[in-house]
């Protein structure tokens, strides 16, 4: 145990390192640079966790001396890794109580276990049915605590991927690929959590190993995350979804006021279509690249029409949509130019590359592209 121990202070310090050494355009995001600071701090009292552990032989004490100090940091840690998650994914934007749940849980969880070594009347460390079942209510608060934010995670997710496919005309899940796995790893350090602290057994040594592999991968992904194009991406759609927000509630406002409705009417919404068949005519979904709102430009119509089009009518986001206009004319070009290869169909159509280009088409049909030829020769 103490070998294991020891090896945890040591990544964790690594790591605590590696947060504080990101390089300085981080911080020129204020977004990304509180929730570093954040992840920094949930990290670095995970470790001091350990070193005290480590220094005072807790676990050789026995389980008591061990459950109450980490109960102690556990706590705070997985709340100010949690606050960093969702301090991304809301860009900021994070009410009072969400904030402070974690302070509430960690409060509530420090009386319950100071209650009940003061009336216990027994030494702080000394193994009692008193400190014992206040170790298990703490337990349980942490557990709730960490389902709380976990929940916000996931819905605050779906929001964001929401936003992006609503943006650009691509998929995006890769971004965000890294945070949905974070959230499954704070949700298992919950549950394993209980395991470490009060299990006495050599499998610990496993458990272990899973939560500091988990540890280290949050904490890696977030690293890649901060210092790649990610945030500025995410930043720029959800800013542009602010925007159009603003301009519906406008609309909304005039559309009350003379048709006694904020919903667009449905010559409105045809007025939307016919734009949008022009559009595709002249073939403008296959300038790769092209965001929603300079999509709107084109066509002639504010992006809020263009959304509640692609609700009503398609029942789609933008990006499924932009990816379906692709996949049509991927098949005419097939069709018509059975010599061309991927890469040429994939860029006239208006694909970033080839892969996605692959990708795509197959979740469309089936087939790969060449499956596609081959099948029309037969």
């Amino acid at each position: 145990m103490e070998l294991t121990q020891f090896s945890a202070i040591v990544v964790l310090t690594l790591l605590v390192l590696k947060l504080l050494l990101l390089p300085r355009k981080v911080a020129v995001n204020p977004i990304v640079d509180m929730a570093r600071w954040l992840m920094t701090v949930g990290i670095a009292l995970l470790d001091v966790q350990f070193v005290l552990q480590y220094i005072l032989g807790l676990r050789a004490m026995g389980v008591t001396q061990a459950v109450l100090l980490n109960l102690v940091l556990f706590i705070p840690c997985s709340w100010t890794i949690s606050l960093a998650l969702l301090y991304l994914q809301r860009q900021g934007r994070i009410s009072r109580v969400n904030r402070w749940m974690g302070g509430a849980t960690w409060a509530a969880a420090l009386v319950l276990l100071g209650t009940a070594a003061a009336i216990d009347g027994q030494p702080l460390l000394s193994d009692t049915p008193e400190l014992y079942g206040a170790e298990v209510a703490a337990s349980l608060l942490y557990l709730m605590m960490q389902g709380y934010y976990s929940s916000l995670h996931m819905k605050s997710l779906m929001a964001m991927r929401r936003t992006l496919q609503d943006y650009y005309d691509r998929d995006t899940d890769g971004l965000l690929r890294w945070m949905k796995l974070s959230i499954m790893v704070l949700i298992a350090m919950a549950l394993m959590v209980p395991l470490l602290i009060f299990v006495e057994s050599k499998g610990l040594a496993i458990f272990a190993i899973l939560f500091f592999t988990g540890i280290f991968f949050l904490v890696d992904s977030f690293c890649g995350y901060a210092v790649s194009s990610a945030p500025t991406r995410v930043s720029d759609a959800e800013e542009s979804a602010s925007l159009e927000d603003e301009e519906r509630r406008t609309a909304d406002e005039e559309l009350t006021t003379t048709n006694g409705t904020s919903e667009p009417t449905a010559e409105v919404l045809q007025h939307v279509e016919e734009a949008v068949n022009r559009w595709v005519e002249k073939g403008g979904y296959r300038q790769s690249g092209i965001t929603m709102p300079a999509a709107a430009e084109a066509i002639g119509t504010p992006r809020y029409l263009l959304s509640a089009w692609l609700k009503k009518k398609e029942n789609r986001t933008y990006a499924s949509w932009m990816n379906s206009l692709r996949i049509d004319a991927a098949k005419r070009v097939i069709r018509e130019h059975p010599d061309w290869s991927n890469e040429a169909v994939a860029q006239h159509c208006g694909f970033s590359d080839r892969s996605y280009f692959q990708k795509k088409f197959k979740e469309a049909t089936g087939q790969t592209p060449a499956d596609y030829m081959e099948g029309m020769t037969k």
